[in-house]
């Protein structure tokens, strides 16, 4: 799944946006929360600490000596109702902490409020910090009227962030947590999205393949949603079928076309010799004509053979006659049908084979097209003055023959191409362009194997391998 092309774009695109928007939303939720906690504590602080009030209680002590300033700041420490949550120290004119809610001495700590109080023109300042034991603290220090240009001293109220920040924390995990839940149900959505998506898509992909190669059997699973992929599946459906109906056809149309044309040319070829026989060469005029009637028949009768074998190939109806055979006899015959030939178009055929049979199982008829064929490709793409070399091996267990010339060879981008059905890769040349496809399916259905290497103007080679029967086999046979 996660190699599909579209599951990545999602995770990088869609995933990668959505979990962005959820962690940032949950840092912003974390801390406004945090600002709210902060800001409660900071206006308790602020209530706590009204300048007035203070200013008020200790009115009348700011002149008086030390002793009497420290029993009013006891006082008002006694009186301090938030000592739970809230530590109060009252500082001298010394800047001394002289009492505090705890009765313990002042603990170092550091935070900038008292600096801020000290210039500040309200004189009043909180801020953040710490104690020596590491415990965040907020604190808020109000400054007595001074005495002249002396400090009077100075309240401060601190209280312990430790509880405000355990609850941010809470809810930074819960955030956290929350985040992880919606990514898992957008992963899990979003892969089930796909899923959908992307399995029928695959479907529709592996149909359009094999409609490419001409299978129009296979179908694409409909499902029962009312989408775009549902209606896709339909049409490529109803277009695999009608490719079929249209295939069919003319499947029918080359076979009955090819059946009727070989009665009239059979009996076109039958006078044409019953003619040229009549005659015994009395009329050259007329020897020379029947000649080139009975020679375009017979390339006329070797296309409509070629035709029918094709309907039969892609029919399924081409059927094998199989027996004990000797392959090197079938490629003796079409070394014969065909050596004249080369020798009148100026080429040199060379040919090689072991002074001992190839025992196999297979149709002597195909067998001897596959040669007949293949021989014959590569004596109408060499020129005059070209030569053809045949060459038969038997290796273990199979017989191999290799058809080279010296010919125009095929073009690289052309070579892949040259078995397929009606491809040409020279057009200048007569011929179906069916028969190498008839060979490979007739070479594949022996177990065999056809192989085509070419290099353009400078030749082709062919290689036709056909398994041999065991010695085993042989005698059994």
């Amino acid at each position: 799944m996660l190699k599909s092309g579209i599951t990545k774009r999602w995770i990088l695109t869609t995933l990668l946006l959505i979990t962005v928007i959820l962690i940032g939303t949950a840092a912003i939720f974390t801390f406004s929360v945090r600002e709210y906690y902060y800001d409660s504590v900071s206006s308790r602080l602020h209530s706590m600490g009204q300048s007035s009030s203070i200013s008020t209680f200790f009115n009348g002590y700011l002149e008086t000596t030390d002793s009497a300033f420290a029993g009013r700041a006891r006082e008002y420490v006694y009186s301090f109702a938030d000592y739970n949550t809230t530590w109060l120290w009252v500082y001298d004119g010394n800047d001394n902490a002289i009492v505090t809610s705890t009765g313990f001495p002042a603990d170092e700590i550091e935070c900038e409020d008292y600096a801020v109080a000290m210039s500040a023109p309200s004189g009043l300042g909180i801020g953040e910090g710490e104690l020596s034991s590491g415990e965040k603290v907020m604190a808020l220090t109000v400054l007595l009227p001074k005495k002249g240009e002396r400090s009077s001293g100075a309240v401060r109220f601190i209280t312990s962030l430790e509880e405000v920040n355990n609850r941010v924390k809470d809810i930074a995990l819960l955030s956290g947590a929350f985040v992880l839940f919606a990514e898992v149900l957008v992963i899990l959505s979003g892969l089930f999205f796909i899923r959908s998506i992307v399995k029928p898509v695959k479907s529709i992909n592996s149909a359009a393949r094999r409609v490419a190669k001409g299978d129009y059997t296979g179908k694409v699973e409909v499902s029962d949603r009312f989408d775009e992929i549902t209606e896709l599946s339909r049409s490529i459906n109803y277009m695999t079928e009608e490719l079929a109906k249209t295939d069919q056809l003319k499947n029918d149309f080359i076979s009955t076309v090819s059946h009727e044309l070989r009665t009239p040319l059979t009996a076109i070829k039958g006078w044409t010799e019953t003619l040229i026989s009549m005659d015994e060469g009395k009329n050259e005029m007329l020897q020379q004509g029947l000649k080139v009637i009975m020679f375009e028949s017979d390339r006329l009768y070797s296309l409509v053979e070629d035709l029918l074998d094709f309907s039969r190939m892609e029919n399924g109806r081409m059927s094998l006659r199989i027996q004990k055979i000797d392959i090197l006899a079938e490629l003796d015959e079409a070394v014969y049908v065909l050596r004249d030939r080369a020798k009148r178009e100026g080429i040199d055929l060379f040919y090689s084979t072991p002074d001992y049979p190839a025992p196999a199982d297979g149709d002597p008829d195909r067998v001897k097209q596959v040669f007949v064929n293949v021989i014959d490709n590569a004596i109408k793409y060499t020129p005059a003055g070209g030569k053809i070399s045949i060459v038969a091996s038997i290796e273990p267990e199979r017989l191999r023959v290799t058809v080279s010339d010296t010919g125009c060879g095929i073009a690289e981008s052309d070579l892949p191409h040259v078995k397929e059905k009606f491809y040409k890769a020279n057009v200048s040349v007569k011929g179906s362009g069916i028969g190498l496809a008839v060979c490979e399916e007739i070479v594949s259905r022996h177990n065999g194997k056809l192989i085509i290497k070419s290099k353009e103007n400078e030749g082709t080679t062919v290689e036709i391998v056909f398994p041999l029967l065991s010695a085993s086999q042989t005698e059994g046979k």
